[in-house]
């Protein structure tokens, strides 16, 4: 089969990285897309296995379908745009590298709020995992529904408790009636949540309804309540919400959507 290659802004070079060849470059952006629709979020990690091509090949990909409005393009990959509605649920696999650098960010801002007086839940997630890296107080107790954040808690030498119940593989976290069961018995002073949507209408949401029950029970037994999340989850709705959007004080990176610029309960790390 011969491919024409003019006019696509590639050179010889570029179709021809690492001694294979380049598909046509529309069919790749349109299996790319079907990537991300079909995964909701994908990395750049995924997308080169997939297709075979090197890296800076996909990240110009991703930048062209960003600018053609097919898909949102993210640091370390991208994500699906289905009028903001999101009813699937990634794996932690497929999130971890999706926006690291701003998920570190708030993870840091987000661990100085932790004091030796307090007593902590720590919801499961790619964001709040990030707050274990900054934690410096030893005293203050932990009460999470992720198995990595309990592993990694009890490793820095803090004290930790896990709720008991499901164990839920494609996101690492325990649910069910009986971590509900447990939750009653605590009293928090601060949590930390992730959300998979943040939006003023339908508030904070979760694809999982039973994810999303731990979540509400969690936050009802706490007094100050946090959502982490980079920007890229405004005015993204997910099928379970638990949550208003005045529920909680929301952690974020720099807002980019103008009618949020203005809500008291958003604090933006980078002009912190």
């Amino acid at each position: 089969m011969i491919y024409r290659t003019e006019n696509l802004g590639y050179n010889s070079k570029q179709l021809f990285e690492k001694g294979e060849l380049v598909m046509l470059m529309e069919e790749r952006l349109a299996q790319i897309v079907r990537e991300v629709e079909n995964k909701q979020s994908v990395t750049v990690q995924e997308l080169m296995q997939i297709l075979q091509i090197s890296e800076s090949t996909i990240r110009r990909d991703l930048t062209t379908l960003h600018a053609r409005g097919q898909i949102i393009k993210v640091h370390g990959g991208a994500i699906a745009v289905e009028n903001a509605y999101y009813t699937r649920e990634s794996s932690v696999h497929d999130r971890k590298e999706l926006n690291k650098e701003e998920k570190i960010r708030i993870g840091r801002y987000a661990a100085s709020l932790i004091h030796s007086e307090d007593f902590v839940f720590l919801d499961a997630g790619t964001t709040t995992s990030h707050i274990i890296d900054f934690l410096e107080d030893k005293h203050a107790k932990f009460v999470t529904n992720g198995i990595e954040n309990t592993q990694r808690l009890a490793a820095k030498g803090l004290q930790v408790y896990i709720l008991g119940g499901e164990y839920k593989a494609n996101t690492e976290a325990v649910v069910g009636n009986e971590a509900m069961q447990t939750l009653e018995r605590f009293n928090f002073t601060k949590g930390f949540w992730g959300a998979n949507g943040i939006s003023m209408v339908n508030g904070f949401s979760t694809p999982e309804i039973r994810e999303g029950a731990i979540k509400t029970k969690a936050m009802e037994r706490t007094r100050d309540c946090f959502i982490v999340g980079d920007s890229t989850k405004f005015d993204q709705i997910s099928s379970v919400s638990f949550a208003d959007f005045e529920a909680a004080s929301i952690i974020t990176t720099k807002v980019k959507l103008e009618k949020y610029q203005e809500c008291t309960n958003i604090l933006e790390v980078d002009l912190l």
